[in-house]
């Protein structure tokens, strides 16, 4: 897959072992898998540098895709130039994924400090959300789910902090929870 003059010695070990493998033989398939998984590795290697972590996903998309692809490969032509055309392929497909995700989304470290959006008065966002979400309940909702889901008090401990039956608290909790599921809902 190289330039260089291995890539002769590649073809000349990989097309015995294919032609073998289109003809049925299950061990030399194997081989050549194998062959073409460490070519692979190099080839998308030296491409991947900034990117390690991608490059044995290719290796695994390209040997699927030369799998299911096999009936297509032609006889005359070196099985190298036709793996590496379908690895090229792969590799094309990566970087437009990449270049799409990674267009919509600028990474939170490059933001200036001024830029992070700030929570008001040191809260956090998510607990103000919770607030203002369980502002909406009736009292004794909002108490049984902060008690007994927030604070972490079985129904026992908050039953004797407030007064109210086990049974009461968790009605009171499904009832709630279940108003809560029906805001979100809402929302989004």
């Amino acid at each position: 897959m190289s330039d260089d003059a291995p890539r002769d010695d590649f073809e000349s070990t990989l097309k015995p072992l294919w032609t073998r493998a289109q003809a049925g033989d299950d061990a030399a398939y194997r081989e050549a898998l194998s062959c073409i998984s460490r070519r692979l590795r190099a080839f998308f290697g030296r491409r991947l540098s900034a990117l390690p972590d991608e490059v044995e996903d290719l290796v695994q998309e390209t040997l699927l895709a030369l799998h299911l692809q096999r009936g297509t490969y032609e006889a005359a032509l070196p099985v190298s130039a036709w793996v590496h055309a379908i690895a090229r392929h792969k590799l094309v497909d990566l970087w437009r994924r990449r270049g799409r995700r990674e267009s919509l989304h600028d990474p939170l470290d490059d933001l200036d400090e001024n830029a992070h959006p700030l929570a008001a008065d040191g809260e956090q966002p998510a607990r103000r959300d919770l607030g203002v979400l369980l502002d909406t309940l009736p009292a004794a909702q909002q108490q049984a789910i902060v008690l007994t889901k927030i604070e972490g008090l079985s129904m026992v401990e908050a039953s004797e902090r407030t007064g109210v039956s086990v049974a009461a608290l968790k009605v009171q909790v499904h009832r709630g929870l279940k108003r809560l599921a029906a805001l979100v809902k809402e929302a989004a």
